[in-house]
């Protein structure tokens, strides 16, 4: 077939799915729109008759400000679901053509970069997880075609030195890699900064590039997979592969990754049938097309002194929105690959991570009037916003309903069965797509086995709900802590992450969540003085709030995690048949 034959077709295979792909928008549109105008129908019918107080409206406000992330995260995961049962194996390619225009055996002839940003990090973790990359990389005949780069941004003199060492070993043991390890004394425009430093520099000449963070683990088939479909496809600016979690040690991090995984999955292969050509980008394991982002993706810092100002902490899907702005488009490789990531050791870790994702997602609302952005990619900005306005949202809806129990007849125009299936159906709304990841392993033989069979997976799904449902409100209060600091000025830095522990202590529990124990405290104290029936809604959150301190220790003592992984509860597949590129190492304990 002729290359002329060939692009001929790719055109027309183009046509055909941007017009499917529009129509799919409608109608994601449209279940949206249903979904969030009869939820709040619903609330406010229990209101309208005896006319909408201030703090009904006050309630009615913060209930709708919950309901599109809601909404989108349920009919992501249905999709994602109808769609992996319908198609099965092929439901990665049915949602992003690209992949089927690669059998396997093309050969690489992109310069590749692979870049591992650095900042005050554990270099032996980091650098050792790159490595492993290498060295499998080097088995091939397409060695030749990558270089590693370790851009350094650490201010530590101590860990720079580290850094130095073992990219000095490195490079020792494997004379003919191409390896560079850069350093820049200032964090100027942190990760993003770093990123562009590099592509700007002579090092940075290449036809693609793979940005890896810290704790990430890529294997080399999916490296070489990625870069193949980017090849066969000069119109993809970005491939973002399906990352998922490490085998790790702690119960917090196993419960956590676990019920993400699933989550993940139907969500990501949903979002990615409408999303098309304007899909993710999450930062890491993403390839890249480096002259257009060279070109059109540099980030400039917002100007003025509030919290919304200066460098751009979530840089990563404002990248993708530009390059779709340039005419490139940015696709989601939705399918399980060797492609990981550790997630953090324990809810006081993780609760510091989203605090920094939602100072840079809040950013976003000084960039949603940026010229020529494609609609999708504008709805992309609006519901990274709204998943960090959802937390102090919900909560606000919490307290305020509180308030309104102590008022005299204040909720008794609300029948009590209404409020119930109300209740029932948000909590299965937001719990919507783990229950059909869940369902994608126990509707096929093979994934069953692969998680230890489906009494284990259901058994453990039902648990890391629970567990869950548990830890929410306690991420949710210091979100909304976090929003309120933003209105007084307080904002967030890049720093190092804690990437692994040994337990947690008592006393930094204490010190990041006792506002949590005294609000739960002083909310079932409330309940009880007030209106003990509404312990019927609020038992979980009282629970959640003022146990906050033990949860998070007993999360992340050793002893959880062994008796964890000795009965195989929270497994994944690589807990269970680990792949030899990537031992059993994340958030030892």
């Amino acid at each position: 077939m002729s290359r002329l034959t060939t692009d001929q077709d790719h055109r027309s295979t183009d046509l055909s799915e941007g017009r499917a792909i529009a129509a799919r928008r409608r109608l994601v549109l449209g279940l949206n729109a249903t979904t969030v105008l009869g939820l709040f129908a619903v609330m406010v019918s229990f209101f309208a008759p005896s006319g909408i107080s201030w703090s009904e409206a006050a309630l009615l406000i913060s209930f709708s400000l919950t309901l599109p992330w809601l909404s989108i995260g349920f009919w992501n995961s249905v999709l994602g679901l109808l769609l992996d049962l319908r198609y099965g194996a092929r439901a990665a390619t049915h949602v992003t053509p690209a992949l089927s225009r690669v059998t396997g055996d093309e050969p690489l002839t992109a310069r590749v970069a692979i870049v591992m940003p650095l900042r005050n990090e554990d270099p032996d973790a980091s650098i050792d997880r790159l490595r492993r990359l290498e060295a499998e990389i080097a088995q091939s005949q397409w060695a030749g075609r990558f270089s590693y780069h370790v851009l350094s941004d650490t201010d530590a003199p101590g860990i720079a030195l580290k850094e130095e060492a073992r990219v000095a070993q490195w490079r020792a043991a494997r004379p003919n890699a191409r390896i560079q390890y850069r350093r820049r004394t200032e964090n100027t425009g942190y990760k993003a900064g770093n990123i562009a430093e590099f592509l700007h520099s002579a090092g940075g000449e290449s036809d693609f590039f793979l940005p890896l963070d810290a704790d990430s683990e890529m294997g080399a088939d999916t490296v070489f997979r990625l870069i193949r479909v980017m090849q066969a496809s000069p119109g993809i600016g970005m491939l973002q592969s399906l990352v998922t979690g490490l085998p790790s040690r702690t119960l917090f991090t196993r419960a956590f990754q676990f019920g993400m995984r699933h989550g993940m999955r139907s969500f990501t292969l949903g979002s990615a049938w409408w999303q098309g050509d304007c899909g993710p980008n999450w930062g890491h394991n993403v390839l890249i097309r480096t002259a257009p982002f060279r070109s059109h993706c540099m980030l400039c810092e917002l100007p003025g002194r509030g919290p919304l100002s200066g460098p751009i902490l979530s840089h990563d899907q404002l990248e993708a929105v530009l390059i779709r702005r340039a005419g490139y488009e940015v696709r989601v490789m939705a399918e399980e690959s060797q492609s990981f990531e550790e997630n953090p050791p324990s809810l006081v870790d993780f609760i510091r991570r989203e605090l920094r994702w939602m100072n840079g997602n809040l950013q976003y609302l000084r960039l949603l009037g940026m010229s020529g952005l494609k609609p999708v990619s504008r709805i992309q900005l609006v519901l990274a916003i709204l998943m960090y306005v959802s937390a102090p949202a919900w909560m606000a809806f919490i307290l305020i309903g509180a308030a309104m129990v102590a008022v005299p007849g204040q909720l008794n125009a609300v029948p009590p069965a209404h409020g119930l299936a109300l209740f029932a159906t948000i909590i299965t709304l937001s719990l919507s797509p783990k229950i059909m990841g869940l369902a994608q392993v126990l509707a096929r033989p093979e994934r069953r086995a692969a998680y230890g069979g489906g009494a284990r997976v259901a058994i453990g799904g039902l648990i890391e709900m629970a567990f869950s449902m548990l830890t929410a409100p306690i991420v949710a209060l210091a979100l909304t802590r976090f929003a309120i600091g933003l209105l007084f000025g307080q904002r967030i830095g890049w720093s190092a992450q804690q990437r692994s522990r040994d337990r947690l202590e008592w006393q930094e529990a204490a010190r990041v969540l006792w506002p949590q124990t005294l609000i739960g405290l002083a909310l079932g104290g409330w309940f009880a003085v007030f209106a003990p029936w509404a312990m019927i809604f609020g038992a979980p959150i009282v629970l959640s709030l003022a146990c906050a301190i033990p949860i998070a220790v007993g999360s992340a003592m050793p002893g959880a995690g062994r008796w964890s992984r000795r009965i195989g509860l929270f497994d994944i597949p690589e807990d269970r048949a680990p792949a030899p590129h990537h031992a059993v190492h994340a958030n030892t304990a």
